[in-house]
């Protein structure tokens, strides 16, 4: 077995800010023994506006969050799957999901397929697809320390065929690092993670956004752990007072066993392989 730890934090639009709780979560997890750390979407920063998110996509600051990630990955000898933006054209940004190796390196990187374009009542309304431009691929799962690793953002929670297409590929653990709303936290977020947990046999790690980012939006957190039997086995609240890191060992003879032991065979010849 191995430590996974995953992490939770309150990006706000300073993105120097943001990088020094990303910092501390890469601390607090390397001193836990963790060999991997799952750190939220938008991990760079969270804006009050498409305006200004695409103003911080275009500093420096931006480029040094990532860099510096980096360099604290190979310093600690800890691989690290964070979100942040890049841009993709003159008008749009990309919602991505980059691997860094425990040698500094950037390894994968995912965009996010499905867009968070919503208008709750009583609620926020958000529409990510105004200057985000959706990813065209599912990235193959890849081999880490921790076993397969099948990457997805957020609102692909909602979509298990993207869950289930990463499992048949070989996944063991699925990622879904997140900044959802209040609401649909509290109605949906941890019976969606244990969903997919379960009827993909895999690990889920759920890496989440923590409290007040502005006046205009607040992220539910809840970070967690899901183990292949649906089981929570770590899971954060919703303080967003300091980032904080839960851990949970990430057994792969769990992952064989309850897929040999409870074999789902899916009837493709009536439906659709997802």
């Amino acid at each position: 077995m191995v430590l996974a730890a995953v992490g939770q934090l309150c990006a706000t639009a300073s993105i120097t800010s943001n990088l020094t709780q990303c910092q501390n979560l890469v601390r607090k997890a390397a001193a836990a023994g963790a060999k991997v750390l799952f750190l939220p979407e938008a991990s760079d920063y969270i804006a009050s506006s498409a305006e200004e998110s695409f103003a911080l996509a275009h500093t420096p600051d931006r480029k040094e969050f990532l860099s510096v990630l980096q360099n604290s990955a190979k310093q600690e000898s800890l691989h690290i799957n964070v979100g942040i933006h890049e841009i993709a054209s003159e008008h749009r940004l990309k919602n991505s999901l980059v691997w860094i190796d425990d040698k500094g390196a950037i390894t994968q990187n995912y965009q996010k397929v499905h867009l968070f374009d919503v208008d709750i009542k009583g609620g926020p309304v958000l529409k990510e697809s105004a200057n985000v431009q959706p990813g065209t691929e599912i990235l193959p799962p890849f081999k880490t320390p921790i076993g397969c690793v099948g990457l997805a953002i957020c609102f692909d929670l909602r979509f298990p065929e993207l869950s289930l297409a990463l499992k048949r590929q070989g996944a063991e653990i699925i990622t879904y690092p997140s900044a959802f709303t209040v609401p649909t936290g509290k109605a949906h977020w941890e019976s969606l993670l244990r969903a997919r947990a379960i009827e993909t046999q895999s690990y889920v790690i759920a890496a989440a956004q923590a409290g007040p980012h502005n006046e205009k939006r607040r992220s539910f957190g809840h970070s967690i752990i899901v183990s292949p039997w649906g089981e929570v086995v770590a899971e954060l609240g919703e303080d967003h007072h300091e980032p904080q890191i839960a851990t949970a060992d990430i057994d792969l003879d769990l992952v064989a066993k309850i897929r040999r032991e409870m074999p789902l065979l899916r009837r493709t010849d009536l439906y659709p392989e997802a």
